[in-house]
């Protein structure tokens, strides 16, 4: 099956988790190939750097074309968790997400590096800007420290998505499936892949998720 996402876990010696969610942009003839070497590389960058340094050095392996002018691009989002904090930092390039759910709401912390995500930011019709909403305005290739963004969650569960997951399914639903399942991560992540749907013209995206569930203690 030709998967152009990708997703990795990575967890240090002193308990420390490094993830993220790697979604490859087409299927060109590296991408499939490639998207699990980024997702390794950021994750265990990541635990041991920060998701910055996670995400920068990831986009290295791709920053050049290749011979062939083909090299794989994505977008991306990375997480680290120390076992001892409440706060999870994340980062991202492009529309891949990161959610927090304390218990009794889910939050997006992420905002989508979209053209039409821009339009809506600056007024524009609700119309327009859907029309634009796969434009994106960088990716994992193009990252610089100005075009990654970061945030904190201080939630007990953070949730990573390719869009497969999050813009195939309606909020409701994502939000339904967090809620019963948010006491088992891979239940949660099995969950919202299974979940996402074909859109109108019957294409179902490639879709993935990483949920981690911070504990008290390491």
């Amino acid at each position: 099956m030709d998967n152009a996402d990708a997703a990795r876990v990575y967890v240090l010696a002193n308990g420390t988790v490094g993830a993220a969610v790697i979604d490859g942009i087409g299927h060109g003839p590296h991408t499939s190939k490639t998207a699990p070497l980024l997702a390794e590389t950021a994750a265990r960058i990541a635990a041991r750097r920060g998701p910055l340094s996670g995400l920068l050095t990831a986009s290295e392996l791709i920053a050049d074309p290749g011979e062939d002018g083909k090299e794989a691009d994505a977008v991306a989002v990375a997480v680290r968790v120390y076992p001892d904090d409440e706060v999870a930092v994340v980062t991202w390039t492009g529309d891949a997400r990161a959610y927090g759910w304390n218990g009794k709401r889910l939050e997006l912390y992420t905002d989508d590096h979209t053209v039409g995500r821009q339009l809506s930011s600056n007024g524009e019709a609700l119309e327009l800007s859907r029309q634009h909403n796969n434009w994106l305005r960088t990716s994992l290739a193009r990252a610089t420290i100005g075009t990654v963004y970061t945030a904190s969650i201080r939630d007990r569960v953070v949730i990573l998505t390719s869009d497969g997951v999050h813009d195939q399914m309606p909020e409701e639903r994502f939000e339904e499936l967090v809620r019963d399942h948010a006491d088992d991560p891979v239940a949660l992540a099995e969950a919202l892949v299974a979940a996402a749907e074909e859109n109108e013209e019957g294409y179902r995206d490639d879709a993935t998720a990483v949920v981690i569930v911070v504990q008290d203690g390491p």
